[in-house]
């Protein structure tokens, strides 16, 4: 065998064990939602658990928020949020909630600004902060509005990811005004069972997993930091298993 075959025959040894190797060490993507699910749910070093103690007050009356058993629950009453006090820039969240009578309205707010939060409480009024909005949204919203003699396209119940007072362009399908984005897929379980959501905020880039899934997002979204918050919107819900890891 002559010295060049040698030398190609070794590089490609190299190459091929390089490979094999990095294979070995890259997790595969997971296939079903099964899969994704406990991929996203994995107890990876840097996640936190988020409890009563890591939340402050914006606009809510007293009793709007209670916390039983590791639960939180929000009467929906008054129009408000509660936020998290520290902030977040890059960053993977996991919550599950679930709406306890039909039509149930809520949401998380991701990258809120101290400065809206600041105003919320000066004014002491019923209001949502600017932010970005992953929303919560029972399937019997829609037949309340429709039974209103109300347009329904401009919403898409759960999994909507959109703007609010801040810049954000969203993933397809859009509403029709090109405002928010719409799931690609209607994933959440009725009023009365609990639903899953997995955030991802990186770069000004959000993206949602509902039930496992990926299902709508958007980017652009500046400034790509701030608090998170959960709202409160005129019917009871509850929210468990708050947990979120930053990312660099």
């Amino acid at each position: 065998m002559n010295p060049l075959t040698k030398i190609l025959l070794l590089g490609l040894f190299v190459a091929t064990s390089f490979a094999d190797l990095s294979a070995q060490q890259t997790p595969a993507v997971p296939q079903t939602v099964e899969a994704t699910r406990a991929f996203i749910d994995d107890e990876a070093p840097g996640w936190v658990s988020l409890t009563e103690a890591d939340f402050a007050a914006v606009n809510s009356d007293p009793d709007t928020w209670s916390w039983h058993e590791g639960v939180m629950h929000c009467t929906g009453l008054p129009v408000s949020v509660i936020a998290t006090k520290d902030q977040f820039e890059n960053f993977e969240a996991v919550i599950e909630w679930m709406h306890e009578k039909p039509a149930g309205n809520s949401g998380m707010f991701a990258w809120v600004s101290p400065e809206s939060l600041a105003k919320l409480r000066a004014e002491g009024q019923p209001g949502l902060p600017d932010g970005i909005e992953i929303q919560m949204l029972d399937h019997g919203y829609t037949d309340k509005i429709k039974a209103l003699g109300q347009s329904t396209e401009w919403f898409g119940t759960n999994g909507d990811v959109f703007g609010v007072r801040k810049p954000f362009t969203p993933f397809p399908p859009t509403s029709p005004n090109g405002n928010r984005s719409f799931p690609r897929k209607h994933l959440c379980n009725g009023h009365g069972e609990w639903n899953h959501y997995y955030v991802r905020a990186i770069n000004g880039e959000v993206r949602l997993w509902v039930n496992g899934e990926e299902v709508s997002g958007g980017n652009g979204v500046t400034p790509a930091s701030g608090h998170l918050c959960l709202e409160s919107e005129g019917s009871p819900i509850q929210f468990r298993k708050l947990r979120v890891r930053r990312l660099p």
